[in-house]
């Protein structure tokens, strides 16, 4: 049975009641985790959303929740999910916090990588309740995006106090809780950008280059490729690193830059980038002997039009990993 309208605050180490959801933002993510919570015995009241594709979104995600401005979500709701761009986030509740819509007692959850609760000031001031809940997953706005929810990690950061109602949210929704301290919440996310926006950037250009190539199904020949990658970087790091630039084979390395500079220049600069930076970590390791090396990292100098010797690496270091004139601290 769904909780009464609150207005009292409530124990805030207590399991979440079974609450109304409110949801401002309806981006891809906001309308998923409303269904989520739906589906753990929640009930969305109230979504906001700008643009005819959110409503749109909301519409098909969560039929016959009305769509109202952003204040009246929070007149609504008793749990309230600010799913809003990060650069949109601080303005949004501090706008919120001015105008008084924020109720003591209210459940405040934002869910941007960027920002801990400390965004949320303002509306805790106000007597909200601040939780930080950024799921680590990549959403499409389709009914996907709920299912992928299982088993999906979401970086956690509240107050002390908010701690077991933060991680029994996440545990509702399907998810597994990680704390992330306030001040790591930027570090947290670049670490997630790199690896999972830009994954699809080398995955589209990787799948352009082999139409360019003349293979019909790039799709079906990354998969299992990209597939076993994955898995043997997650389970070995950098000692999965395999191909030309961890092998040294300067000459196939050679042949790649001529072949990109000639039929797909726009994908150069980010092949170099990777194969140096392929090269740092392979030596570091012991997987990329010294002697290969030098002429391997002449050859990514020679494609970058470096004015650098055949033997500097990334920040001017030499092969066997001292300092450069540039400085740098071996690693």
């Amino acid at each position: 049975m769904n909780a009464p309208h609150q207005t009292e605050p409530r124990d805030p180490s207590a399991r979440p009641a079974r609450l109304t959801v409110g949801v401002v933002g309806a981006g891809r993510v906001g309308p998923a985790l409303a269904r989520a919570l739906q589906q753990a015995g929640h009930r969305p009241v109230a979504v906001s959303g700008v643009s005819d594709a959110s409503r749109r979104r909301a519409e098909r995600m969560l039929p016959d929740v009305p769509l109202v401005p952003p204040a009246q979500v929070l007149e609504l709701a008793d749990l309230v999910l600010l799913t809003v761009p990060d650069d949109a986030l601080p303005g949004l509740v501090q706008g919120l916090a001015d105008t008084g819509a924020v109720r003591p007692g209210q459940l405040l959850v934002h869910t941007s990588g960027r920002y801990g609760a400390s965004v949320l000031d303002p509306a805790r001031r106000a007597g909200a309740l601040p939780l930080a809940l950024h799921p680590a997953m990549t959403f499409t706005g389709t009914e996907v995006d709920v299912q992928r929810l299982a088993g999906c990690s979401f970086g956690v950061t509240a107050p002390d106090e908010l701690r077991l109602a933060a991680e029994a949210l996440v545990i509702e929704m399907g998810g597994e809780p990680e704390w992330i301290a306030e001040a790591n919440r930027p570090l947290y996310h670049a670490a997630l950008a790199l690896g999972a926006n830009h994954l699809v950037t080398l995955v589209a250009q990787a799948m352009e280059l082999l139409a360019k190539a003349g293979v019909e199904h790039p799709d079906r020949m990354l998969g299992p490729l990209l597939g076993a990658a994955l898995d043997n970087a997650l389970r070995s790091g950098d000692a999965a690193l395999t191909g030309p630039v961890a092998r040294g084979d300067a000459g196939t390395v050679a042949a790649h830059v001529a072949e990109l500079r000639r039929h797909a220049p726009g994908t150069l600069a980010g092949y170099l980038a990777m194969a140096r930076t392929t090269a740092d970590r392979a030596l570091a390791h012991g997987l990329l002997k010294p002697e290969l090396a030098e002429d391997l990292l002449g050859v990514l100098a020679d494609g970058a039009g470096a004015d650098t010797g055949p033997g500097a690496g990334p920040g001017g270091r030499d092969v066997n990993g001292t300092e450069g004139p540039e400085g740098g601290n071996g690693r």
